[in-house]
Parts: C-alpha cells; structure tokens; sequence
C-alpha cells in the first residue's frame, strides 16, 4: 500500500488530486466547479458564458416539452409516455440551479479534504485514507458510465431511429425525439437534427447534473467514513497506552481527538447541507422517472420493438442503481458514526485519569446526536428509504395501468 501511495503522488501530483479529479473535471463542463481566486480573468468569464448559453439550451427544451405536454390533445397513454423525460429533464435543471447556487459549500468541502490530506501524515492513516478515496472513486467512475451510456442510447435510439405508426389500416415511418417538442416542424431533416442536437447536449447536462451531485455525495461521503475510521484507532491508541507517560502527551493527545472530531462533524454538517436539496429533488425525480419508464415498458409491450423496451429497461435499471448506491452510502457513515460512540465505550475508559474520562465522555455524549444524511431534512438516506422508493414505485405503476387499462 505504501508503495500505492507514491506511484499515486507520482502519477496525479497529489493524494488529493486523486481523491476530487473526475468530480472537477465533470464538474467544470458544466461550469458548476467553484474556480479558486487565482484563477484567470479568461477562464471565469468562458465559465460564465458555458453557464449562459447551458441554460438557454436547457430552458428553450424544458419550455417546449411543457407546452407539448399541456397544449397538444393526445391520448393519456401518449401523455404518460412523455411525462418520464420531461420529469428527468425538469428536475437536472433544478439540480443544476442548486449546484451552481451551492459552489461555496463545495468549494469548503474541497479544502476541507485537501487540509485533510496534509493533516494526516502517518503512513497508516494515510493508508485508510487512500483505500476510502479509491472506493469513491470507483463509484464516481461506475455512476458516469451508467449514467452518460444510458443517456447516449436513450437519445440515438428514440431520435435517430424512426419509427413505425399505424394510421387506419396505413403505416408510415417519422422520426420522433426523445424530449416532445411543442410546434417545431422535426419531421425532416434539418430541423430534426438540429433540435436532436440540442437534446443530446441537455441530457448531457442533466446527467452531468445527477453524474456531480452523486459523485460528489460518494467522495464526500468515503472522506468521512476514512475519518472516522482514523479517529477510531486514535482512540483505541489513546485508551491502550501506559498511563506512566507524560500527562502534557496525554492532554495533546486527547485534545487532538476531540478537535478531529468536531472537525468531521464540521465536515459532515457542510456536507449535509450542500447535498441535502440536491438528493431531496433527486429522491422525487427518481420516483417519478423510474414509474414513468416502467408505464413505458408496459405501453410499448405489445409493439414488441426490441431496442425501445431495451432503453427504457436501462433508464430504469441506471436511476435504481444511482439510488442504491446513495442510500447505501449513507447508510454506512451513519453506522460508522454510531461506531464511535459504541466502541469508545466500549474500552477500558475506567482504567484512565479522571480527566481523560471526562475528555471521553465528551466525545460519547457529541456521538450520540446521530448523524444521518437526509433529502431535505425530510427523509433519511438509508437503504430502508431505498426500499420505500421501490414500494412508493410499484405502487404509483399499479395505478396508473388500472386507470389506464394496459
């Protein structure tokens, strides 16, 4: 491991380069990367022209699936069908108002991590560190694949290929999009490509959107657990060592533990309330998606088109997976930090000085105001709240196809 931590210094200059580089480099595409003071006068106003001209692109697509949606009598199946990626589109926006509103939050947990990263200098603890970052890493990388893959095919199948329509007892091919769009003439070519061209790059956006909040909840998230992990052997360190040493060593010591661990809640509370609007729409949006493309499976069912069922069987498959994965997440730090409450406990604290066990109990009364990562101080994350997601799910579907009699 000690050798992984030099090639990694080697190879991205820093420890904390590694642990926080796909979240900027996703992050600055869409501008929502909070730029440090030193940066250009160039690269703050290409960033502010980047956010400019995403914002119209995402509002002109938001805008017409509205007025489709609301303004053009069709059938309530036909309705339904479309109300999934105008959900999915309508709540990226939201995200992405939160995100570009919330740059100092993320700007704070950056630095916080990076003065982490310099704080801690032994190599076991740096080990702890490393192992968490690569976790968070790992799951940054599989929440782009799905997510970018995912968008990709969802807009080529349903905006490159045309599709067969049955009027009367004829047949024709038209091209349809992705997102409905409300008295723009996409029947042919170039307005079709043109306006699919302005739908791939939104769903890029909107991706990107989740692909950050998500990313940065995970990274942000396997710090903390790192920490605790850390502030757990110092610990145990601390109530294991022979009392005859220098009481002066002892008080840095334990002083060191307590401010460590208000600087993890300092942290954690940072955190809480950078992501917490974020995961409160993302929790609403993923409801809502996943029990619009599962109607959507069931609409397109009997047309029995191989590569439709397969997309909307994948968009349901990606959102499931992404709320997983952030319901799992918090679930784990919340029981790490019930761990230390427990473990400090848990030691030989009656065999210490008076004042060490009054330092100790100080960290076990701050522990047991349980910490847990919530969608709008509303709903805990956890991976209960994921399986009530999935009943809210079916449930919301089981409606909707008797008052439609699919």
């Amino acid at each position: 491991m000690a050798d992984d931590i030099v090639a990694i210094q080697k190879k991205f200059g820093s420890l904390n380069e590694y642990s926080i580089q796909l979240n900027r480099w996703f992050s600055k595409t869409i501008g929502v990367w909070p730029l440090p003071s030193s940066s250009s006068k160039l690269e703050k106003i290409i960033t502010k022209i980047l956010i400019f001209l995403y914002w119209i692109i995402v509002l002109f697509i938001i805008i017409t699936s509205l007025l489709h949606f609301i303004l053009v009598k069709e059938d309530i199946v036909s309705k339904l069908k479309s109300l999934g990626p105008i959900s999915y589109c309508f709540g990226g926006g939201l995200n992405y108002a939160v995100l570009l509103l919330r740059k100092n939050d993320i700007r704070y947990c950056i630095d916080h991590i990076e003065a982490d990263w310099k704080v801690i200098t032994r190599m076991g603890d740096r080990q702890v560190m490393l192992k968490n970052a690569k976790i968070g890493r790992i799951i940054s990388c599989c929440i782009v694949c799905f997510m970018q893959i995912g968008t990709l095919c969802f807009c080529t199948i349903l905006g490159v290929f045309k599709r067969t329509i049955k009027i009367g007892n004829d047949s024709m091919e038209i091209y349809v999009l992705p997102f409905p769009t409300y008295k723009i003439p996409v029947d042919t070519n170039p307005g079709h490509a043109i306006i699919l061209g302005l739908q791939y790059l939104t769903s890029f956006i909107m991706s990107a959107t989740v692909v950050i909040a998500f990313s940065l909840a995970t990274v942000f998230a396997c710090h903390a657990i790192g920490q605790l992990t850390i502030m757990i052997s110092w610990i145990q360190e601390f109530v294991n060592q022979p009392q005859k040493q220098n009481k002066n060593i002892r008080i840095d010591e334990i002083s060191v533990i307590i401010e460590h661990h208000l600087r993890i809640l300092s942290f954690l509370e940072r955190t809480e309330h950078l992501l917490s609007p974020i995961c409160f729409m993302e929790m609403l949006k993923n409801i809502l998606s996943i029990c619009m493309f599962s109607y959507c499976i069931l609409a397109e069912w009997s047309e029995h088109d191989v590569r439709v069922l397969g997309i909307y069987a994948f968009a349901v498959i990606c959102i499931t997976l992404n709320t997983f994965l952030i319901c799992y997440i918090g679930e784990v730090l919340t029981e790490r930090c019930k761990e230390i409450r427990n473990m400090v406990y848990m030691t030989n604290w009656y065999r210490l000085p008076d004042k060490d066990i009054l330092n100790l109990i100080m960290i076990i009364t701050r522990s047991g105001v349980e910490y847990k990562m919530t969608a709008g101080k509303i709903i805990d994350i956890s991976v209960i709240t994921f399986g009530n997601i999935i009943k809210t799910v079916f449930a919301y579907l089981n409606i909707l196809r008797q008052m439609t009699i699919l």
